[in-house]
């Protein structure tokens, strides 16, 4: 069982925030990308130089995650995978079809984009020669400061449009994968409704049926609790611990009352 709390969090509605826990490895992978890329294009929004050294980080991590295996051809498969389900419901009454044939459209988008870019998609970052002597000095604390890299220094102090054209540039060879990544989490996370749980001294254990494909855990938490949830799980079972921060302690403890939440098993 992974017992590290591998949270992404982010606000749901007014009144809640949203913790959500990867199950398996290409899960975990395809959250880390989404994290990595909505960095860069907010990062890419703002015009400060330090902005765009957030770029350039979040790029670099982007592609080194990527070079790790064939994510690109998990991507197509699970691409082509959704398109074939999508379209067996087709011919059920109660669907909403125009809806259905605006995701199918979106999906093959995806996939028509992420095939055009080919096996070799990374080929124009690896070999470019700045981002290289970049990454190597990023292994190194403070080492991409002024004096280690004036080509990167003067790069910095040219105009916003002038950086942001170039970023967007480097930016095409990833944008169809990352793209089609925030298309598939968006239809898992619509796949199933929440459902009102119930915590018992803060803590909240979970079976999963035998030869499920569940691969992402969603919990919803009202804001006014001031409480987080600790996570731990595999695609067995997993077990939610609600935490407390304290700040005169300096760590969290673990929340004792019952507590409600809402939960999604996707």
């Amino acid at each position: 069982m992974n017992q590290a709390a591998e949270i992404a969090s982010q606000s749901v509605s007014g009144n809640q925030f949203l913790y959500e826990q990867p199950l398996n490895e290409r899960m975990r992978t395809f959250l880390r990308l989404e994290f990595l890329y909505k960095q860069l294009t907010h990062n890419l929004e703002t015009e400060s130089s330090w902005a765009s050294r957030a770029c350039i980080s979040a790029l670099q991590d982007i592609v080194a995650i990527l070079a790790r295996g064939d994510i690109r051809g998990e991507v197509l498969k699970e691409l082509e995978r959704q398109v074939y389900l999508l379209q067996r419901y087709q011919s059920i009454q109660d669907v909403d079809a125009g809806r259905l044939k605006e995701t199918i459209i979106k999906l093959q988008t995806r996939r028509n984009e992420l095939n055009e870019v080919g096996p070799k998609y990374l080929q124009p970052l690896r070999d470019n020669e700045f981002l290289n002597s970049i990454r190597h000095r990023s292994a190194i604390p403070g080492g991409t400061c002024a004096f280690d890299l004036p080509d990167y220094s003067h790069w910095l102090r040219k105009s916003y449009p002038t950086r942001s054209a170039t970023i967007r540039g480097w930016l095409q060879a990833v944008k169809p994968l990352c793209d089609s990544v925030g298309e598939l989490l968006w239809l898992l996370r619509n796949s199933k409704p929440a459902e009102s749980c119930t915590a018992a001294n803060g803590v909240y254990q979970h079976a999963l049926e035998k030869g499920n494909a569940t691969s992402l855990v969603r919990i919803a938490v009202d804001k006014s609790l001031d409480l987080y949830p600790e996570i731990s799980g595999s695609h067995h079972r997993f077990t939610v611990r609600f935490m407390k921060w304290i700040p005169e302690e300096g760590r969290p403890v673990q929340f004792t009352d019952n507590m409600s939440f809402a939960l999604t098993i996707c």
